[in-house]
């Protein structure tokens, strides 16, 4: 689905931003204006222009507030939350950058001052997890009796806040109590406290159950988890050893991180890691005169290696054999809601291969061009893509 840019990346970006418009985290004029004042794959001027739409957008938000207009400002403040979110998207080629951390500090701020603005306010947390913390969003769905719970968790590029658009205000408003939640490598995680992925991603969801059946207001027996993304291998790999998860959501469903992309080069997973373990220095020459002409593998590559903790192409593809559910899936014991898109083009073929994994109970959903859901996790289609995710979640739960 093209808007405004050629570049696929640019146009997916901007779908994906456009998306929050039905949660109030975006305007359609906004992001237009936005869009067509951008050059077409200059990453530099996707941040300069996203960042100017981010200030001024929170100084309208700002305004309302000093006047006392909160549901304007909280409205605002979500958009303002979104735009610095996606401003500093492409700026990852040197980690060290200080607008990553400025701007996502600023997408943080923005949201929290929202959340303050919400008639049920959003809770700010820190989950302790090893020798550091981990911050989350508890939103309540309202005062009464404890309610079954959703812990929804990005994938490789979303934060905390993005989960609330795409997942955690549908879920409030059908009933359950919702926990957005980063761990390392994502979010403030990586870029404050600079924790890498790791594969074994029960260590990071344990905790955060562990804190959830301490509250009053969540039911225990009623613990669902949703991954988007890479969030799809993430999930999935944490179900299979912590079973006080109940139903878990893979969208889209992930089995072979490194499958998919050692397909695009026409190998198999043993002829790819053959070729990395002896020819490295080809490895990395290939991957970067393949980043000189395509911003899709050029992001994706200056992402991952800051975010998986590498140094090289190679470093990456090495470490990314780890991300593999073979030894695990069959250990799943939780119904699996397992999600593919039609024109997935990341993880094309992960979800069916996934699913036929698995032994637990499990449903397969596709989203199709027909119903103009076929962008990865279904993005321009949030409506839809959450109406028939609850509704199996509703069903599995029995609400």
């Amino acid at each position: 689905m093209k808007i405004i840019f050629d570049d696929h990346t640019y146009s997916f970006e901007m779908l994906r931003t456009l998306s929050y418009t039905v949660e109030k985290g975006a305007d359609i004029g906004e992001c237009l204006n936005t869009g067509y004042r951008i050059t077409d794959g200059d990453d530099e001027s996707w941040c300069r222009e996203w960042l100017k739409t981010a200030q001024f957008t929170e100084k309208i938000a700002e305004k309302s507030l000093t006047n006392e207009h909160k549901v304007s400002a909280r409205e605002t403040y979500l958009r303002a939350s979104n735009y610095y979110r996606i401003a500093e998207f492409f700026i990852h080629q040197d980690a060290e950058d200080p607008r990553i951390l400025e701007l996502s500090s600023k997408s943080s701020k923005c949201f929290q001052k929202a959340g303050e603005l919400f008639q049920q306010k959003f809770e700010v947390l820190e989950i302790p997890y090893e020798n550091t913390t981990l911050p989350a969003y508890f939103i309540k769905a309202d005062n009464s009796k404890p309610k079954p719970t959703i812990i929804i968790h990005p994938g490789l590029d979303g934060t905390g806040e993005e989960l609330y658009f795409g997942g955690g205000a549908a879920a409030i408003r059908r009933g359950y109590n919702c926990l957005l939640f980063e761990g390392p490598g994502q979010g403030r995680v990586i870029r404050e406290r600079e924790l890498k992925f790791p594969p074994d991603w029960e260590a990071v969801v344990t905790p955060v159950v562990d804190y959830l059946i301490t509250r009053d207001d969540v039911d225990p027996d009623h613990i669902a988890l949703y991954g988007l993304s890479f969030g799809g291998y993430l999930a999935p790999r944490a179900a299979a050893f912590e079973h006080r998860i109940h139903a878990c959501i893979a969208n889209g469903g992930i089995y072979d991180f490194l499958e998919p992309q050692l397909a695009k080069m026409q190998m198999n997973r043993e002829q790819g890691l053959n070729w990395i373990v002896n020819s490295p220095e080809e490895v990395d020459q290939v991957i970067y005169d393949l980043m000189k002409t395509d911003a899709e593998i050029r992001w994706a590559i200056q992402d991952s290696l800051w975010k998986f903790g590498s140094d090289t192409p190679h470093e990456l593809f090495l470490k990314g054999f780890k991300y593999n559910l073979k030894d695990c899936v069959k250990k799943i014991q939780c119904p699996m809601l397992v999600i593919d898109s039609e024109k997935e083009q990341f993880f094309a073929g992960q979800p069916q291969k996934l699913y036929d994994a698995l032994q637990s109970p499990k449903k397969f959903m596709l989203f199709t061009v027909e119903e103009s859901a076929e962008e990865h996790c279904q993005a321009g289609a949030s409506s839809l893509s959450n109406q028939k995710i609850y509704d199996w979640l509703d069903n599995i739960f029995g609400i």
